[in-house]
């Protein structure tokens, strides 16, 4: 059936093998899309009408395959560079899309978006110059689908692809459809993907090379029985890692030595891996208890060159997932650097590699060794903080590999300025376990960045000769280089957080001329980052750069438990200043006449006590949104006085705090400035509504929230809700409070439901298996009972609150 035609404003179809396919194309009314002939209908505007027609596979460009594969031998100096391409494809999403877009346009190349159905708004599909939907929001029918992305080359005439992380990135297959098909990957050959992309047989390569690895089990053998037989000959704890991709997906940590435990944590790897990267094939390794994560980004050409854009450190993760990156790494010697850098340039150029590429070692700690780990041949997340210090544009230099290009710098002209730091912001809870969180961001604000790429570094009239095989920093100095801010994002203010892709918001990135200069920054700037909408890592990346053992890196990938209780202090009663703030912004809010001067006070309407002519009184409850429903709110009272002037009075647990002659006035809809004891301060306040489908109840999912940002620490409080509509709509969510009841801890997937009804469980056991953001979370019995109610099946969407099972307690073991 063929659809009817539409505006680029209205929907869009999918693209099939037999249909007719409407696409975005920017400047373009009509694009329509077949799959031997494009028709291609400009806008009225262009004041005349282009018929472009094109049949498969007759391209007119010159045919290229891989990067390695762009030349022979190396190009001399002075010769002439090859042209970039005109146009390429970004088969990604967020704001690595965004990324590769933004250097694109610099270099005058044209770029094509490919978008799901859930990214039809998304801002990478904005930046572009066409964008193409490829599929529904899974990614395994849209984003990993080969055969959609390589019609869409075709069809929009993209020269070469460039797959950015995740998805396909690491997909050999996909580099050799490419290759068949003509068209260029921006990335290394699939010989090399295959060799080092593969963490077991890369590891058996660097063991052949004389590089130490970690001891493991990196065969074929995928029988579980045979693995757990391996994992218990390395000796536990252990590792099971999924041997293609990263990101921490399709890894678990084992520590208890039973066939259960570990039989659980390989299902759920490779299920994970499999969802992820379309392989569940894994290793296991020991399992070093203090570890660093030291990684080396390496860039090689085809011609032979390879050469080391120095050392990341990426130690401090959590679930095994990257979440704050440096460059260069602390502490590190210059013979360690030299012998880090040395080995990982012998691996690029063991496999003939192209581009650029990641090669992570492991750092013990305790014995001062280091072993190889593995090597992502892909661009890392993590590329902002080494192009801070190198001046360097990595996306550049990508295309100019892929074009066929030599490096345009050996490795004595590499700088090394100053120190960088990333931190991740994602939407999750740090303080449930770093759950994903998913929703619209109803408000965004960020520091303002200062730089959107790197720029270059110029070396001082005085330069210092090296070695030119030297793989150590030269000792150049350079001009002084100011502090930089600069934010990779992929989402705006409005955007949906789904739950099928990684639920990375944005990259905060920092520079500065040594690493207490790049670390006051990143805080600073943090403080500038206010998210509202999805609960997010902010406040805990905030922490986490203020701890005293991260300021004096004493760094290790266990950072995160080994001080959790100076990461996740108690949650304390707010302030009295913060509730005085918050409560004068209601009162502000609900009656803006109050900021007129003729206008009539505001409290004269209310059931409230009329003291004077010109005194009036209103009490505003509030609760914080960490204590539980039940829990007593807090009272704040106040006196509108003359002259835009309060007296406040906050009753908490403790004694009642008195504000007087308070000036507070809304600036914005979500600012007030207020001089509370004599200090003038512009706090932002931001309300989010509760979901209007869910009906009135003690869970704060059901008031509304007022999140307060004043300095650096963000509080969350709540309006509960009136007793008569609790009254009114019955407490629906709390029902289950008490019982065995199992709830949704945050918008998910279901994927595997363990139990049936009439099933008895124990304490702890496994009984759902959720996912969201491509991590999977397993729901365990909080009691030992009987299987009661199951409110879920498998494949089903459910919604945070939602109860999934319901379980009733033993006799001996009810309240």
């Amino acid at each position: 059936m063929i659809p009817s035609k539409h505006s680029i404003s209205h929907g869009f179809n999918r693209i099939g093998a037999n249909s007719l396919t409407q696409i975005r194309v920017h400047g373009l009314r009509n694009l329509h899309y077949n799959p031997n002939t494009v028709t291609v209908a400009r806008s009225e505007e262009a004041h005349r009408r282009v018929i472009v027609t094109r049949r498969r596979p007759h391209w007119n460009y010159q045919q290229r395959t891989y990067a390695s594969e762009a030349g022979a031998s190396r190009v001399l100096p002075g010769s002439p560079r090859k042209p970039h391409f005109d146009k390429i494809l970004v088969a990604n999403r967020g704001e690595i899309a965004c990324r590769v877009i933004r250097t694109a346009r610099k270099l005058g190349i044209r770029c094509v978006a490919v978008y799901s159905e859930a990214d039809h708004d998304a801002l990478h599909v904005k930046m572009a110059d066409e964008a193409y939907c490829i599929g529904p929001a899974p990614s395994s029918e849209s984003y990993l689908k080969m055969d959609k992305i390589i019609d869409v080359c075709h069809l929009s005439g993209a020269q070469a692809v460039h797959p950015g992380y995740g998805f396909l990135s690491e997909n050999a297959k996909f580099a050799e459809r490419l290759s068949e098909e003509g068209i260029v990957f921006i990335g290394p050959p699939a010989s090399a993907i295959i060799s080092m992309g593969s963490k077991s047989e890369s590891k058996n390569i660097m063991t052949s090379a004389g590089v130490p690895c970690v001891p493991g089990y990196h065969g074929d053998n995928q029988d579980p029985e045979f693995l757990f037989e391996q994992a218990t000959e390395i000796g536990f704890p252990v590792l099971i890692k999924a041997i293609h991709g990263g990101g921490g997906k399709g890894m678990r940590t084992v520590i208890e030595a039973t066939p259960d435990a570990f039989y659980e944590a390989l299902t759920s790897a490779k299920r994970e891996s499999l969802k992820s990267f379309g392989n569940d094939t894994v290793l296991v390794e020991k399992y070093i208890q203090r570890p660093r994560h030291v990684e080396v980004q390496i860039f090689a050409d085809s011609m032979g060159g390879a050469i080391s854009l120095w050392e990341r450190d990426c130690s401090v993760q959590r679930r095994n997932q990257k979440i704050i990156e440096e460059a260069p790494a602390p502490g590190l010697s210059v013979e360690l650097r030299e012998s880090l850098s040395a080995k990982a340039v012998a691996a690029a150029r063991a496999v003939k590699y192209a581009g650029a590429g990641t090669v992570e070692f492991i750092f013990d700690n305790d014995t001062q060794d280091f072993y190889f780990m593995e090597m992502n041949t892909r661009l890392q997340v993590e590329h902002p903080v080494t192009e801070m210090v190198t001046g360097l544009d990595l996306v550049e230099w990508q295309l100019e590999v892929a074009a066929g290009n030599p490096l345009s710098l050996d490795q004595s002209s590499v700088p090394l300025v100053g120190h960088a730091f990333e931190a991740r912001i994602y939407a999750e809870n740090p303080r449930n376990n770093f759950l994903p969180d998913s929703g619209q961001l109803l408000y965004l604000s960020t520091p303002t960045p200062t730089l959107t790429l790197p720029q270059s570094y110029k070396p001082s009239p005085t330069l210092i000769s090296s070695n030119v095989e030297s793989v150590a920093p030269t000792l150049v100095s350079y001009e002084s280089v100011a502090p930089s801010v600069r934010l990779e994002q992929g989402f705006a203010q409005g955007s949906q957080i789904g739950v099928y892709y990684d639920p990375m918001i944005a990259k905060l990135i920092v520079h500065g001329k040594d690493r207490s200069e790049a670390l006051r920054m990143l805080r600073k700037a943090l403080d500038e980052y206010h998210v509202v909408g999805v609960s997010t890592n902010v406040e805990f990346l905030r922490t986490l750069a203020g701890n005293q053992a991260f300021i004096d890196a004493e760094l290790e990938t266990g950072f995160i438990p080994k001080h959790f209780h100076e990461l996740f202090p108690p949650v304390t009663e707010s302030a009295p200043e913060v509730l005085a703030q918050t409560a004068l912004f209601v009162a502000l809010r609900d009656y803006p006449k109050q900021q007129t001067s003729t206008a009539q006070s505001p409290w004269t309407s209310l059931v409230s006590r009329r003291f004077g002519g010109d005194v009036y009184e209103r009490v505003i409850h509030l609760q914080d949104d960490t204590s539980t429903g039940e829990a007593q709110p807090m009272a704040v009272r106040i006196k509108s006085l003359v002259g835009g002037l309060f007296d406040v009075e906050v009753e908490t647990s403790g004694t009642p705090v008195k504000f007087y002659d308070v000036s507070a006035k809304l600036i914005s809809p979500t600012s007030l400035s207020i001089t509370l004891n004599d200090k003038l301060s512009n706090i932002t306040i931001v309300s989010q509504p509760p979901p209007p489908s869910i009906p009135a109840s003690l869970s704060h999912n059901t008031m509304e929230r007022l999140h307060v940002f004043s300095g650096e620490r963000k509080t969350t409080l709540v309006i509960p809700t009136p007793q008569w509509l609790l009254m009114q709509g019955g407490d629906v969510l709390s029902a289950a409070a008490g019982t065995g009841a199992l709830k949704a801890p945050m918008p998910s997937l279901v994927v595997e439901v363990r139990v049936k009804v009439g099933d008895r469980v124990e304490k702890g056991q496994g009984v759902i298996v959720l996912e969201s953001m491509k991590t999977e979370t397993v729901l365990r019995a909080g009691i030992s009972g009987i299987v009661k109610v199951i409110g879920c099946k498998n494949g089903e969407m459910v919604q945070e609150g939602k109860e999934l099972v319901n379980i009733e307690a033993d006799e001996e073991t009810k309240p």
